[in-house]
């Protein structure tokens, strides 16, 4: 995948959001970290009408639907603001569902692309690959 410069990238989970930022110019990828951002986790997803099943085992799995929902809800508080020019995605699939529930049209016009990967414990150099070969 080739990454604008400027372009934001969110590796998220159900518990974890990191921001970067392109710093090279295309097609080169040079992620820069940006602060940690603020995530309100009181905010309530989707995760309140699930039901204990082998869908949704526990209250786990609620708390990192509930945290996805409060990802979406800060990204799209940027991009509303017009911090976020174009953005990439990297989440584990479930994670990622949940979050493009919650997705304001104005981020889903900066979207550049998802990518289903759960990226948040790996170093910045093995997400710069795992968006190389996306």
């Amino acid at each position: 995948m080739i990454l604008p410069n400027g372009a934001t990238v969110a590796v998220v989970d159900g518990r974890t959001m990191l921001l970067f930022q392109n710093i090279a110019h295309e097609p080169g990828i040079e992620l820069f970290a940006l602060p940690e951002p603020r995530v309100e986790e009181d905010h309530a997803g989707s995760g309140g009408r699930h039901r204990n099943s082998a869908g949704n085992p526990d209250k786990a799995r609620l708390s990192e639907d509930n945290f996805a929902a409060a990802a979406s809800a800060a990204l799209n508080r940027a991009a509303i603001a017009g911090s976020i020019g174009k953005l990439l995605i990297v989440a584990d699939s479930r994670t990622l569902g949940e979050m493009r529930r919650h997705f304001h049209k104005s981020l889903r016009d900066r979207l550049l692309g998802e990518i289903a990967k759960d990226m948040t414990g790996h170093s910045r150099t093995e997400i710069e690959a795992a968006i190389r070969t996306a």
